[in-house]
């Protein structure tokens, strides 16, 4: 009979050494299983991890892991605490301060409560903490380990795949980056030869709009020559009214006495006009023609001369031009009297008496007070000038407008490469990474919606809320800066300076980047009153994977 493979007996002899020889491989059998059963389990007390196994050794006493004091080792794990720092008892629940280690083989490890130690509940996956409690627990560890391996595994190729279009982003970055500086200097050369294009354009204006400004004022010039003409022929008649209302007894002369019977012309307001007031009117003459009565009296008095055959509630004449009619300030004189004044009826008075006043001076009893606003006819002279000025402005007009229109084209252009400008100096300027791999993110936006909420988040920008039904949106933060630790700067960004809460601060949010391989807002929650938490996936996070089997750490 054979019994190993490979070996035949052929004589007796050789039949006595193959048996010998089985012996060897049996022994040698025997030995590596004892070596092999050494090496799954090491001992050492209960409740302690093998890191800590030195300091347990049950040939020598034992002290106390704080150095506080030294027992007989058989006074380890006895139920009863003697060390102030619980390490005499791992493996019972005697101290309160103590920890049990679960060794948990084919899973990871993990530190218990000592008071959890025989509680009559399962903490440790492979039931070393419930040994004396009369619980029935399995030994769940491999089954976690599986599971926590898969779940290790997914990460770990979602990561692979995330860092691999994280390499792709930094490619595309770069090559942004370089293409985004070659159109920012093309833009400066460009903007360079559009500041000299405008200067010439605004020479070209200037050039233009001169002799329209000169049409222009030349035709404002005979307006107001006209203006004053007709202000002129006004004035005059208002005198010569003003002198036959004076002239009592028509003898062609305005007397002391004639005079002193206006009483609004008195200069001291105490409601006489005495006779050498009236005397110093009259230039210190006893009478005057209407000569001197134009010449001396009438500038002095034109202004608060009340006419005879005017109604007593007319107001003085006023010396304005027609250009600026008192039309056009007593509606803000009026509208000041009515935020001063708190009663309704009161307001009413006003307005009506502020409506009396709009009213232009009347200069005569057969002119109608709107026709004072109205340019009387020219004559026929003037009226050509006027029309030649007109001609000639218009063509002028026209040949500026063109000009004018150029140059604020230009001048647009211009303007519009300026903001192009700044727009790329900015963007380049952001801190898109270490190698700009989150500067895909710069104007996108990502939208979460919630049973209540539709949450908008556009990196480098801000954070929004609004209602999924409708209404305004609620500013939740603008950005602020790079805010992860020191050691992963960019996993967290922050968002300050939101909308105010009702009583409280402002708005803000924190953004945790977490790997993925796609680019999308997670979800979202308000963990604090108006600070606000996003968690958001994105492929620029991921980092190169390391091999690592969770399995393959066991404490033994």
């Amino acid at each position: 009979m054979t019994l190993f493979p490979g070996v035949q007996p052929s004589t007796e002899k050789g039949a006595d050494k193959t048996w010998k020889m089985a012996g060897v491989y049996l022994t040698l059998s025997l030995l590596l299983s004892c070596s092999l059963a050494v090496a799954v389990e090491i001992q050492r007390p209960r409740g302690v991890s093998l890191s800590n196994r030195h300091f347990y050794d049950q040939s020598k006493p034992f002290t106390c892991l704080d150095g506080s004091r030294t027992i007989p080792f058989d006074r380890v794990n006895d139920d009863y605490c003697d060390c102030k720092d619980s390490s005499d008892e791992p493996g019972t629940s005697a101290c309160p301060r103590g920890n049990f280690h679960c060794t948990n083989a084919g899973h990871r490890p993990q530190y218990i409560p000592s008071s959890r130690v025989n509680d009559g509940i399962c903490d440790c996956c492979d039931a070393t903490d419930e040994y004396n409690s009369g619980s029935v627990c399995e030994n769940t560890c491999k089954e976690l380990g599986r599971k926590e391996k898969e779940i290790l595994q997914q990460r770990a190729a979602v990561a692979q795949q995330g860092f691999l279009v994280k390499q792709q982003l930094i490619d595309e970055a770069k090559k942004g980056q370089e293409e985004k500086r070659r159109k920012l200097a093309e833009l400066q050369e460009s903007k360079d030869g559009k500041e000299d294009e405008l200067e010439a354009l605004r020479t070209v204006k200037e050039a233009a709009e001169a002799p329209e400004k000169e049409a222009k004022d030349q035709h404002h010039k005979v307006w107001e020559e006209q203006k004053a003409a007709l202000q002129l022929e006004k004035d005059k008649a208002r005198m010569a009214l003003a002198f036959l209302e004076l002239d009592d007894n028509a003898d062609g002369l305005v007397s002391v006495e004639e005079l002193q019977t206006h009483l609004e012309l008195d200069p001291d307001s105490d409601g006489t006009l005495t006779e050498p007031e009236a005397q110093t009117m009259l230039g210190e003459a006893p009478q005057v023609d209407q000569t001197a009565f134009q010449d001396i009296v009438w500038a002095s008095i034109k202004d608060n001369y009340q006419s005879e055959t005017l109604p007593a509630r007319d107001p003085p004449p006023q010396p304005e031009t027609p250009q600026d009619p008192p039309r056009e300030r007593l509606p803000e004189e009026e509208g000041e009297e009515e935020e001063d004044d708190e009663e309704e009826d009161v307001e009413d008075e006003d307005i009506d008496a502020e409506e009396d006043d709009k009213s232009p001076p009347v200069v005569s009893q057969t002119e109608k007070p709107e026709k004072e606003e109205e340019m009387p006819p020219y004559d026929p002279e003037t009226q050509a000038l006027i029309d030649v000025i007109l001609s000639l402005s218009l063509s002028l007009s026209l040949s500026a407008q063109k000009s004018r229109a150029t140059f604020d084209e230009a001048e647009k252009g211009l303007r519009d490469l300026e903001e192009q400008i700044r727009s790329l100096e900015k963007e380049i300027s952001f801190d898109f990474g270490p190698s700009a791999e989150f500067s895909y993110l710069y104007s996108q936006c990502y939208e979460l919606t919630t049973g209540e909420y539709v949450y908008r988040l556009c990196p480098f920008s801000r954070v929004t809320q609004k209602q999924k039904f409708g209404g305004s949106e609620t500013n939740l933060g603008t950005w602020g800066s790079w805010a992860g630790p020191e050691d992963d700067k960019y996993s967290v960004m922050k968002y300050e300076q939101g909308t105010g809460c009702w009583q409280g601060p402002n708005r803000s949010t924190t953004v945790k980047l977490t790997c993925g391989t796609e680019t999308a807002v997670v979800s979202t929650s308000e963990p604090s009153r108006c600070e606000y938490q996003v968690e958001f996936t994105t492929p620029a996070v991921c980092q190169e994977p390391k091999d690592q089997d969770p399995g393959s750490h066991d404490e033994l």
